[in-house]
């Protein structure tokens, strides 16, 4: 197994279990009190890590906005819906339905960055909306408009808006040539305080569990879900391209709703096995080149479950 499939599985595994793990943090403590201790460690760990490797830690001063940005949108107000459509949505639904994130990427790179929009990535967007609908359509006509399931779809729909937004802050400064891994440690350090004066601001206490679900769930977030395929997904970026990379949020999905199935009890039907498969391939279509193809060892380790 090549290096490369390793830093693969690692990061579909990874994010495709996190959504999961969410679901032990809502309890006794405020969700964006949670997200804020999550970021401050995540920031903090990878700091250090980046000084014990003797790099740069202080962006330059004109990076700081596209930070604060960053941190606003990726690591604060999209990580508050997504821990609120959590409470109401089981977590492979929460998954699926973030996968349009593909598509409002591709929006914004029309109106921010002025990338054009091709009719093949309308049409692949299109189609994955249309699957996430497909999804939640049962429970939505069960339920009614005001239901948890249309409530929920809603929040992760906003909650993805938000995180397209610090795609483009992030995408900005990568073009500044501004270093990756120290924005995104100082990231996560502004969206937790963000985070945190949020929390304030409403009221909440800054309690803690010493459940082990909570300590357990906590640590792998950051840990796991915020570090290690952070860096995972980051290194293969460098060695394969942003388009191969791309791939594992097609994967990512698959596996928080087969989680979802073996401890939250989903219950597969027709349609929601079409409107999968219409998410997924939305996201595929968005992401392939024309005539492009995965290289060798990659390609045979992914074919069996995508991407």
């Amino acid at each position: 197994m090549s290096s490369n499939t390793v830093l693969y599985a690692a990061a579909v595994l990874i994010w495709g279990s996190t959504w999961f793990g969410i679901k032990f943090q809502l309890g006794i403590v405020d969700p964006a009190v949670s997200i804020a201790y999550r970021f401050t460690l995540a920031g903090v760990l990878l700091l250090v890590w980046l000084a014990v490797r003797r790099q740069p830690l202080i962006p330059a001063r004109a990076a700081w906005s596209n930070i604060a940005l960053t941190g606003l949108f990726s690591f604060c107000l999209s990580y508050l819906c997504s821990y609120a459509a959590t409470g109401l949505l089981t977590s492979g639904l929460v998954a699926v339905a973030g996968s349009a994130l593909s598509v409002m990427n591709v929006l914004n790179s029309r109106i921010f960055l002025g990338q054009p929009v091709k009719p093949r990535v309308l049409l692949g967007g299109s189609i994955g909306v249309f699957g996430v609908l497909l999804l939640f359509l049962p429970s939505i006509s069960l339920e009614g408009l005001g239901g948890a399931s249309a409530l929920g779809l809603a929040i992760i729909m906003l909650g993805n808006y938000f995180a397209s937004a610090g795609n483009m802050a992030v995408a900005k400064a990568r073009k500044a040539e501004v270093p990756l891994l120290p924005a995104t440690a100082w990231g996560m350090l502004a969206g937790a305080g963000l985070t945190a004066l949020t929390a304030t601001m409403r009221g909440a206490e800054f309690t803690f569990d010493p459940s082990p679900a909570y300590v357990l769930s906590l640590l792998y977030l950051t840990l796991f879900g915020s570090l290690a395929a952070f860096l995972s997904y980051f290194t293969l970026l460098g060695r394969i391209g942003a388009d191969r990379a791309g791939y594992v949020a097609v994967m990512v999905p698959i596996v928080a709703l087969i989680i979802s199935t073996l401890f939250e009890g989903y219950q597969w039907t027709m349609l929601s096995v079409l409107g999968l498969g219409l998410a997924v391939g939305g996201n595929l279509l968005v992401m392939t080149p024309p005539g492009w193809r995965l290289p060798g060892r990659l390609a045979a380790a992914v074919k069996p479950g995508q991407p």
